[in-house]
């Protein structure tokens, strides 16, 4: 149901942890000699609703806590404190969150209803299983923590801003109208006169660098492209992400988070180059109008590839369509390898929270396109999940390290704007259930359980750090060496 932008929204309290407030509000009661219904009947709620307060499943106005901290001769400021009243407390605010996370549910254990007769040794045991088991999972994820804490926080960037960044926007507009580009699939020529304008010149080589997709020269204003054929960059594409972090003034990342940052910025000005916001809005409110919307039209028309015209679509969906969605980039094998959400869709998390590098759930659109026949065109589908029914479009595309699955999600209630609304297809999804699509099902258990013995595929940089220096990943004694070779060299200036 839509919320009208006049409508009076609930206050809730601020900074609220609604399992420590419940066990705060449940130890100052019990200190008053109070029943739950006395205490409900003193602040004018209901004895069930203060008892969902209590327990954490619900939290509360900021009303009724003033009232409940009147009641108890505390402040709000009292009710709100972090630290648990007592030990006691301390364990049992400690297995309630756990036991909510989603590594929790994919362990397919029952749910403890704490009680005041649960024990307290009870309680410890469970706490201190469930710190150790963190500590060795932290261990285990070591290499890669930077990395992954990185990516967690530019995601929840790009969700809070719906992925869309109006000063990217403006300077890629600004460099389009410099050059009088004046609509239509931005041309290799085109490309290459943005980078005249700026006074670099283009170049394109057979010795680049094998660690690096282009090298830009600051010292003689010269991008280097690889002159090698390669299916997977788009040599207008790499000049464009070169010619946006000389725009954007990106110096040397500080670290791997700065990295990652102007990785995503350059890549979100290459494509507003390509996709200019004006033209590319109008061209899907016109599809939007018709109820024909689709990703595959946006590639066309723009003469871009599918994963570019998708991730367009994500920045430009919610601010200029009101239109909530998700993106996934998934590899045949199941595992994510991009992702960004802002329609509530529940993607699978390991205990950090980290996106990237965790299986999908068979029954989801992003795999089941990969049984589909026709890759022609895009394959929809409805899936219905627990938080809500989605309605999918994806492609399978081929890449060097293998086949990845591109797809677009959004809620079922805005599925009507797109073409392929009307699809039959739908999936089941019962996803973090390890029962859903992770444990065999009784009848395959009982005729292969013990009777498998599966060879792992272990990718090496699965197990390494990540690589050292600025720019991770990229051997800087040979791009230097290249540039000074080249700076001996006399070049014609040859477009990529």
């Amino acid at each position: 149901m839509a919320i009208t932008a006049n409508a009076p929204q609930p206050q809730a309290a601020p900074d609220l942890d609604p399992v420590v407030l419940g066990r705060r509000l449940r130890h100052l009661r019990k200190e008053a000699g109070l029943t739950l219904d006395q205490a409900a009947e003193a602040v004018g709620a209901t004895g069930s609703h203060l008892s969902l307060v209590e327990n954490g499943k619900r939290e509360p106005r900021l009303s009724l806590v003033s009232k409940l901290a009147a009641l108890h001769g505390a402040t709000v400021e009292d009710l709100l404190a972090t630290e648990a009243p007592s030990r006691r407390a301390a364990l049992e605010i400690a297995v309630e969150k756990a036991q909510r996370t989603e590594h929790y549910a994919t362990l397919g254990l029952p749910q403890i209803k704490i009680s005041p007769r649960t024990p307290t040794e009870v309680l410890e045991v469970i706490a201190g299983l469930e710190s150790e088991l963190n500590r060795r999972m932290e261990e285990q994820a070591a290499t890669p923590e930077e990395a992954r804490r990185a990516n967690s926080e530019l995601r929840q960037e790009m969700k809070e801003r719906n992925n869309h960044y109006p000063e990217l926007e403006r300077k890629a507009q600004g460099l389009l109208d410099a050059v009088g580009h004046s609509g239509g699939p931005l041309s290799h020529h085109a490309a290459a006169d943005l980078a005249e304008h700026l006074g670099f010149s283009v170049h394109s080589v057979s010795n680049l660098p094998h660690s690096t997709r282009s090298v830009t020269d600051l010292k003689n204003k010269r991008f280097y492209l690889s002159r090698a054929r390669n299916p997977d960059h788009d040599q207008r594409s790499v000049l464009l992400q070169a010619i946006g972090s000389y725009v954007l003034g990106h110096g040397e990342p500080v670290d791997y988070s700065d990295f990652l940052r102007q990785r995503v910025y350059t890549n979100y000005f290459a494509a507003a180059l390509m996709m200019p916001q004006k033209e590319t809005v109008k061209f899907l409110k016109n599809a939007k109008a018709q109820r024909d919307l689709a990703i595959e039209d946006v590639r066309d028309a723009f003469g871009v590839s599918y994963e570019s015209a998708a991730h367009r679509f994500t920045n430009l969906a919610t601010e200029h369509l009101g239109i909530t969605c998700h993106f996934q980039k998934v590899h045949e094998s199941g595992i994510i390898h991009k992702a960004y959400e802002n329609d509530g869709v529940s993607f699978p998390a390991d205990h950090t929270g980290a996106i990237e590098g965790q299986q999908v759930c068979r029954n989801w659109t992003s795999r089941e396109v990969f049984s589909v026949g026709d890759r022609f065109r895009a394959f929809n589908q409805y899936t219905d999940t627990p938080a809500g029914t989605y309605w999918c479009t994806a492609v399978v595309e081929g890449h060097s390290s293998g086949f990845y699955s591109l797809s677009i999600g959004l809620p079922f209630d805005q599925a009507r704007w797109f073409r392929g609304a009307d699809t039959t297809s739908r999936s089941v999804s019962r996803c973090p259930d390890p029962t859903c699509c992770r444990v065999p099902s009784p009848d395959l258990e009982a005729d292969w359980g013990g009777h498998a013995w599966p060879a792992a595929r272990a990718n090496a940089h699965l197990l390494a750090a990540l690589p050292a220096g600025a720019f991770p990943g990229v051997d800087e004694v040979e791009v230097f060496e290249f540039l000074r070779a080249q700076q001996g060299q006399s070049h014609g200036g040859g477009e990529a």
